[in-house]
């Protein structure tokens, strides 16, 4: 399927680091192949094919796929990942969950419908199409 350079660019992508920090206040939206970690607040939509972190201070309003994530902080939109999703004890999350395995901690909380067991999605990375038509963002693999 890949050769073996485009499966080493991939790996090299997938270990980057991306971090917001505590003050910073980004609007539009982010897509990456590596890890983020946001502090700050963002407005817009998350999109990565690794784990996302959300810190006590972070604010996001906008969905977020991500393939794992821990929240710590306060996401107003929807929630898709595609493995293992934790919510610390100060997370707030004001939306809709979709994830394959879920992880609430004392403390959390959840305002909104949540679907759990959904199978392994593809993440697609710079798919706008999908998202203007109002698809969904998670693409069943073959």
């Amino acid at each position: 399927m890949f050769n073996k350079q485009e499966q080493k660019e991939a790996e090299q992508l997938s270990n980057s680091s991306n971090i917001i920090g505590k003050g910073t206040m980004l609007e539009g939206n982010i897509e990456t192949f590596g890890n983020l970690r946001i502090e700050g607040k963002v407005i817009g939509h998350i999109k990565t094919k690794s784990k996302v972190a959300f810190g006590h201070s972070s604010q996001i309003d906008g969905s977020v796929l991500a393939q794992n994530a821990e929240v710590a902080g306060h996401i107003t939109g929807s929630v898709e990942v595609t493995e293992v999703l934790v919510l610390k004890p100060t997370a707030i999350v004001e939306g809709d969950i979709i994830t394959n395995k879920l992880i609430v901690e004392s403390g959390a909380t959840f305002n909104g419908s949540c679907k759990m067991g959904v199978k392994s999605k593809e993440i697609k990375i710079g798919d706008h199409g999908a998202e203007k038509e109002g698809k969904p963002l998670l693409k069943a693999q073959s």
